[in-house]
């Protein structure tokens, strides 16, 4: 595909109020799905993570059912590209208060898949520590809110085009995430990946990544992750939804790894994995 398309509410390219929720006050959730072969990539884990962001921000019922085949039908005439889904609290006048019974407004639009031309899933990529720090919001955790201004603030502090990624601490220091993506880290009593219990995403494909290293038989834990750690790993990579594993090859100014053999098994099985049917997703 070549351009960007969007639904509102299942309607071609219909008006959004500027008096939605999800506008004025960030009160919202969203997914970003990878669309392959005519659908939706790991469509169940990403219900699973809207619902229980729902059942957080104590959305009306949704229709489960027909988000579904929307986002199916949304997918079916595109073999590659991008499908980002917006949930937002209907608007229903001023104030922070949301009044019940207002239901929720789903915004869809695809646009192409980007375009990697340098292979970071083999060759790696080169990633740095951010100054910006992410706030401690265990309400919010895990889940995909609307509001990614620690992300914004932390990607405008370098336009340096060799650099893919940057690692975001908490305020005490300890490795959450990447600004777009979920970190892994090998060490010598397995695989392990940051709890995300007090902030953070909890990625879909950090979902699989578990199950699937699991089925493996390594060993996974997820717990708090000084940058110390981070940097005496033997592998380490990234992951999000879109670009699938991609190993993390230099810490800008730190030290450098390989492309270890685990990061290449995982990357082998997820490239065999089943992304049709029904999955876990792990809020922590």
């Amino acid at each position: 595909m070549k351009e960007m398309l969007s639904w509102v509410n299942g309607q071609v390219g219909a008006p959004v109020d500027v008096f939605e929720r999800a506008l004025q006050y960030g009160d919202g959730l969203f997914e970003t799905i990878r669309i392959h072969r005519y659908g939706p990539e790991f469509l169940e884990r990403h219900i699973r993570r809207l619902r229980a962001g729902c059942e957080r921000l104590k959305f009306p019922v949704m229709d489960w059912g027909l988000l579904r085949r929307e986002l199916k039908e949304l997918a079916a005439e595109h073999d590659n590209a991008v499908l980002k889904l917006i949930l937002s609290r209907r608007c229903a006048g001023r104030g922070y208060g949301p009044l019940s019974g207002q239901g929720v407004t789903r915004i869809a639009s695809l646009q192409p898949l980007p375009e990697w031309t340098a292979n970071p899933a083999h060759g790696g990529i080169r990633v740095r520590i951010c100054d910006a720090r992410l706030a401690v919001q265990p309400l919010l955790a895990g889940i995909k809110h609307l509001n990614r201004l620690e992300q914004v603030l932390a990607r405008a502090e370098w336009d340096d085009p060799a650099i893919a990624e940057g690692f975001m601490l908490s305020d005490r220091d300890r490795l959450i995430e990447g600004t777009m993506s979920n970190v892994f880290m090998l060490a010598k009593r397995g695989l392990i990946t940051p709890d995300l219990s007090t902030c953070g995403v909890a990625g879909v494909m950090r979902s699989v990544i578990l199950d699937l290293a699991r089925s493996l038989g390594i060993d996974t834990e997820i717990r708090s992750i000084s940058l110390d750690e981070i940097t005496a790993a033997g592998e380490v990579f990234v992951c999000n939804s879109l670009i699938g594993i991609w190993p993390v090859v230099a810490i800008d100014g730190v030290r450098s790894f390989d492309a270890g053999p685990i990061t290449r098994q995982l990357q082998a099985a997820l490239a065999e994995c089943d992304k049709t049917g029904d999955g876990n997703w792990y809020s922590l």
